[in-house]
C-alpha cells in the first residue's frame, strides 16, 4: 500500500487539502487530528479535565470511536453520533492538544491508524505520522504556514458561526498549541529528516494543491 503523510501545526491546512489530494489520487484521507479531537470532545463532554491523566484515562475504555465514508469524505463518530462539526469548536481543539500530550492516548489511537494505511492507499495528516505513526511513508510532506496566516484562515472558516472568537484570539490559540506540540514529551511536532517542507503562507488553496498533487504524481512516477 502506498501512504503518503503530512504532517504541520495546527490551522495549516491540512485536513482540507489532503480531503482534495485524496479525491484526485482516489486514495482514502485519514485526518488524525479528527481522533484526538473525539477523544478530547469526550472527555470534555464528561466534564473532565483533558490535560489531567486521571481524569482521561478511566474514559478511554467507554470512548469508542469509528470513521465513516461519504463520498470520499471523512465523518467521526464518537460513541455513534457523528460529531464531525462539533470537533471542530475552538474547545474541542484545546482539548485535543491537551489529550495527545498523554502516552496513552497516543498508544490507544496508533494501532487504529497504522491498520488503515495497512489496508489502503492512504493520505494521512497529523502531528506525528511521517516521525512515528508512518515512519516508512512512501512521501512525507510538512506543510506549514506563518501563525498570522494560519490565524486568518481559520477567522474565515468559523467566521459564519456565530459563536466565532475574534481573531486575536484565535491566532494566541495557535501559538499555545504550537508551543505545546512542539514541546510536548511524546511524539512532538517536527518535520521528518525525509519529508518535503512546503510553506503556504504566500499561497492559495488551490496553488497548494496543485504543488502537492505535482510532487505526489513526480514521486509516484503517475
Amino acid at each position: 500500500m502506498i501512504s503518503i503523510a503530512i504532517d504541520g501545526p495546527a490551522g495549516a491546512g491540512k485536513s482540507s487539502i489532503c480531503t482534495r489530494l485524496a479525491q484526485e489520487l482516489h486514495y482514502l484521507h485519514i485526518d488524525t487530528g479528527a481522533l484526538y479531537r473525539a477523544v478530547g470532545l469526550a472527555v470534555l463532554r464528561q466534564n473532565k479535565n483533558p490535560a489531567d491523566p486521571t481524569d482521561v484515562l478511566p474514559l478511554l475504555q467507554h470512548i469508542h470511536i469509528d470513521l465513516r465514508f461519504e463520498a470520499g469524505e471523512q465523518r467521526i463518530l464518537l460513541n455513534g453520533e457523528d460529531v464531525s462539526e462539533a470537533i471542530r469548536l475552538p474547545e474541542a481543539s484545546a482539548a485535543a492538544s491537551a489529550v495527545s500530550a498523554l502516552p496513552e492516548v497516543r498508544a490507544y489511537l496508533l494501532e487504529q491508524q497504522r491498520s488503515l494505511a495497512r489496508q489502503y492507499n492512504v493520505i494521512m495528516d497529523g502531528r506525528d505520522i511521517g516521525t512515528v505513526v508512518l515512519p516508512q511513508a512512501t512521501i512525507k510532506i510538512y506543510l506549514t504556514a506563518a501563525p498570522e496566516e494560519r490565524a486568518r484562515r481559520r477567522y474565515l472558516e468559523l467566521s459564519a458561526k456565530p459563536d466565532c472568537p475574534p481573531m486575536d484570539e484565535i491566532l494566541q490559540d495557535i501559538i499555545k498549541r504550537d508551543e505545546a506540540d512542539r514541546n510536548r514529551a511524546v511524539s512532538p511536532l517536527r518535520q521528518a529528516e525525509d519529508a518535503v517542507l512546503v510553506d503556504t503562507t504566500q499561497m492559495d488553496q488551490q496553488q497548494v494543491i496543485d504543488h502537492l498533487l505535482g510532487l505526489c504524481r513526480e514521486r509516484l512516477g503517475l
